[in-house]
Order: C-alpha cells, then sequence, then structure tokens
C-alpha cells in the first residue's frame, strides 16, 4: 500500500531505494519518473504516486526520458557489471565500491545484487574464490598455490573461511579425498537400499540403489570405511528423516558447489515438507526467473538426496518432473509427506 508522504519524502530525497516500489506521476507534464530521478522536484500539488509504470500508463502519463522508469533491465545490468568487476578483482571489492560503480545506493544495490542472484554482494564474492579454489585444487598444482590464485590474502584465511565449507581439507579436493576417511553404509528402507556416507563434517552423499562403487568414484584416494560407532548415530537420524520426513535441518551436511547451486539448494531445505515448487518458482527464489533451467539442473546435481529435498521441485504443469533415482521414489517421498 502506497502512503503519499512516504513517497513524497522518498521523491525529495531521490531515495534510490525505493526505485521499483513505485513511481512518480507529474500531472503538470503528463510523465512518470522513478523516485530517485535527478530532474527538477515538481510541486506537491500536482504529483501523484501509482504502484508501477502500468498503472502509470492506464492514467494517461508517459515515462520520464530521463530517468527511464520502465527500464526493467537497468537492475539487471548493474547486477552483470558487479558481477564483472569481482570477478576481475584480485581482492573482494566493499559494497560501497560497488554500489558507486553502477550508481545505486549501497543499501538499494544489496538489495538488487541479492534478488537477482540469491546472495549478497560480498557472499557472491566468498562464493566465488571458494568455487575457483576447489576447481585449482583439483589440479595438479600446491595447495598454497591455488589457494593465493583463488584470491584469498593467504592459507590462514582460506582455511577460516571453508572450514565449515569444505569440510575436506583442501589437499583431500587435490588428490581424490587423499587422508579424509569416509564412513559408510548401504541400509534398506522403505524406497530400497539406501546409501549413506559422511566425512567428519556431515553427510556427504545419499542416494538409493548405489553402493560403494559411488564414492570411489568421487574420492578414489579416501579412506571409505563401512560403520563405524559415530557414524552409527548419524546414519539413525538420516533413516529417520527419510521413513518420517519433517524437519531434519539438525542434521549436518558436508556439501560444495557453484555459488549458484549452494543458492538453489538452500532454497530446496526452505520448502516445507508436504509441499512442492515448481522449476520455475524456484529460479524465481534464488533471484533468477529466467534460469528456469539452469535451477532444474543445480536441482539434478545435489549429491544427498532428501536432506536437500530436491524431490519437492515438479514440473510446471503438475507432472513430477525428473528424478535421479526414479520417479517412484519420488512419488512416494511425496506421498509420506503428504501425510
Amino acid at each position: 500500500m502506497l502512503i503519499d508522504d512516504d513517497c513524497w519524502t522518498a521523491v525529495l530525497a531521490r531515495d534510490r531505494a525505493f526505485d521499483g516500489r513505485f513511481v512518480t506521476g507529474v500531472l503538470t507534464t503528463g510523465i512518470y519518473c522513478r523516485p530517485s530521478c535527478a530532474a527538477r522536484h515538481p510541486a506537491r500539488h500536482n504529483v501523484r504516486f501509482f504502484a508501477d509504470g502500468a498503472a502509470a500508463r492506464a492514467a494517461g502519463l508517459r515515462p520520464c526520458k530521463r530517468c527511464l522508469p520502465d527500464d526493467v533491465s537497468r537492475d539487471e545490468r548493474a547486477v552483470l557489471a558487479a558481477i564483472a568487476a569481482i570477478k576481475a578483482a584480485e581482492q573482494p571489492l566493499a559494497l560501497a565500491a560497488l554500489a558507486a560503480e553502477t550508481g545505486y545506493s549501497p543499501t538499494h544495490f544489496q538489495r538488487v545484487f541479492t534478488r537477482h542472484t540469491g546472495l549478497s554482494p560480498a557472499a557472491y564474492a566468498r562464493a566465488l574464490m571458494q568455487e575457483r579454489a576447489a576447481e585449482a585444487l583439483t589440479g595438479e598444482g600446491r595447495v598454497t598455490e591455488a589457494i593465493y590464485a583463488a584470491g584469498y590474502s593467504g592459507p590462514s584465511r582460506f582455511y577460516g573461511n571453508n572450514r565449515e565449507k569444505l569440510g575436506m581439507a583442501p589437499s583431500a579436493w587435490a588428490n581424490g579425498g587423499s587422508g579424509v576417511t569416509i564412513h559408510w553404509a548401504v541400509v534398506p528402507t522403505s524406497l530400497g537400499p539406501m546409501l549413506v556416507a559422511a566425512t567428519d563434517k556431515g553427510v556427504c552423499r545419499l542416494s538409493f540403489n548405489e553402493g560403494r562403487e559411488a564414492l570411489v568414484a568421487r574420492f578414489p584416494k579416501a579412506e571409505l570405511v563401512e560403520g563405524g560407532a559415530e557414524f552409527a548415530a548419524l546414519l539413525e537420524q538420516v533413516v529417520a528423516a527419510v521413513e518420517a520426513p519433517g524437519d531434519f535441518a539438525h542434521i549436518p551436511l558436508d556439501v560444495k558447489g557453484t555459488a549458484f547451486q549452494e543458492a538453489v539448494w538452500k532454497e530446496l531445505r526452505r520448502i516445507p515438507a508436504g509441499e512442492t515448487r515448481t522449476y520455475a518458482q524456484l529460479a524465481a527464489a534464488v533471484g533468477r526467473p529466467k534460469a528456469v533451467r539452469a535451477a532444474g539442473s543445480a536441482n539434478g546435481a545435489n549429491n544427498v538426496a532428501v536432506l536437500i529435498p530436491c524431490h519437492r521441485v515438479i514440473a510446471t504443469g503438475g507432472g513430477l518432473g525428473g528424478y535421479a533415482y526414479g520417479l517412484e521414489i519420488k512419488r512416494k517421498l511425496l506421498e509420506k509427506e503428504a501425510k
């Protein structure tokens, strides 16, 4: 609901934070503007506020050629410019510097960036460095060189930022899990045989109708230990989460993906049990409404079934869509949660 006094205050301040929330119609000139328009302020009694450009046009007004209130791609261009700057920078850029480059206030730019990417600029930069480090560490180079090449100021900064994120030591990424112990088990469930594997940080694999070979393919040099006392307690929680779906956010995970994939996985964990979302809704939830296929790919890249509930995403027409472990398992999971 628009409150005229608040809108007028925003117009007088040329507050960019209100761009996109309403437009200012000037009855004497017949145009409408963004709240932040740099044009000279009209007299208050000649102004009327509209929820959007469509409402203003319906009242017979036309868009301002100076501030381009209907230029919906302006935000997207600003975000793309900021992403390019983040990728080109050797060190993290301050929010104020990114905002200045795009012509937005820091507060408004952070909101715009988060809406489009699902991450704040700072979180995006951290995720980008983590992604670069993970990619570099899968090569043949030295760990320290990979850390600096990814943009970290030193090993201590990398370890501090990624201790909870990566779970495994950086050398594990470079050597196929060398030095890492992964406990695992295949247990019977109402959905069929279920593989559960975990590092000391959390569950790194949950799948159906797979065995030890799936872990060997991903971590050929890890020490794979079947069972274990501590692992048994975690396994019991995982089985309970599958058999009686509900709130399982307390179960620790050890997963790694791109910034976009992790944003999608985060949204998946926000879908309540018993509810579903379409791929289009999932893309919109992470601020990328046009990236429906990318959201589907990120959904499919999930290595921890059920705990990251990718089965709760269905096709736009109401069909089940796809599922890595077969539609029958997806159907049974949704039926369990519906009850």
